[in-house]
């Protein structure tokens, strides 16, 4: 009979992984009697956790709760881990899709599934002993880092190309806490990094680029930045 490490390991990486947590998890609650071989009167649990479902916005169930603790462990920033693909999941889900260079749709499906077994891992591109900001344009995300390390991944939509985000390398120099009324819109708790561009809330953050040179994130995901942010913290923006 084969064990169950034989038939894992001839499972793609991410359904192994699904599948060692699954037995794993029956073996620490039934004791060492789960360990043992399935007979026929003891079916094999991974029967039924072979792989994920696809999950979807408005998707909830253990494995929305598996993939936010699993975005959470990455640095993406999703918010709450409470088994609901809400706004929070659904942006930190894009900001992954686009990091890895896959479809950014919002469906994690094996694709998407498979890179959160095996992922691409950006690195911060300066080094700053204290806590700074990376605006990847191309990939359009912004980096939470500190000391040359990544902290946290943001879902962002900057300039379009009509209205470019300027590159360079500046530093926060004011924040209004609530509204402002710019002449291209509202701003939500914007921090201004150079003149009148600013990280800023928004009501509308779309996977693409769309922004008239601010750098867009998502009302809630501006809220988790307000007290992380601070005047005279540098900001670097590159594509």
């Amino acid at each position: 009979m084969h064990s169950e490490g034989s038939r894992i390991a001839r499972l793609p990486t991410y359904l192994s992984l699904v599948l060692l947590t699954a037995v794993g998890a029956v073996s620490a609650l039934a004791g060492p009697a789960a360990a043992a071989p399935a007979t026929a009167s003891r079916p094999v649990v991974a029967s039924a956790a072979v792989a994920w479902p696809t999950v979807k916005y408005g998707s909830h169930g253990s494995a929305v709760t598996y993939l936010q603790q699993r975005l959470v462990a990455l640095h993406y920033d999703v918010g709450s881990v409470d088994g609901v693909l809400g706004y929070n999941t659904l942006h930190a889900v894009y900001a992954f899709q686009k990091v890895q260079g896959i479809s950014v749709d919002g469906v994690v499906g094996p694709t998407t599934w498979s890179r959160l077994a095996s992922p691409y891992r950006p690195k911060a591109r300066y080094y700053h002993s204290s806590a700074a900001v990376e605006i990847n344009l191309t990939k359009r995300v912004l980096y939470l880092t500190r000391a040359g390390a990544i902290t946290r991944i943001v879902d962002a939509s900057p300039g379009k190309a009509s209205t470019p985000t300027p590159t360079g390398n500046f530093s926060i120099k004011r924040r209004i806490d609530g509204w402002r009324q710019s002449d291209l819109g509202l701003l939500w708790r914007p921090y201004y990094f150079y003149g009148g561009y600013a990280i800023h809330g928004s009501t509308s953050v779309p996977t693409y680029a769309a922004s008239h040179g601010c750098v867009r994130v998502t009302m809630s995901a501006m809220n988790r930045l307000w007290s992380t942010l601070y005047i005279g913290e540098r900001v670097h923006v590159f594509r």
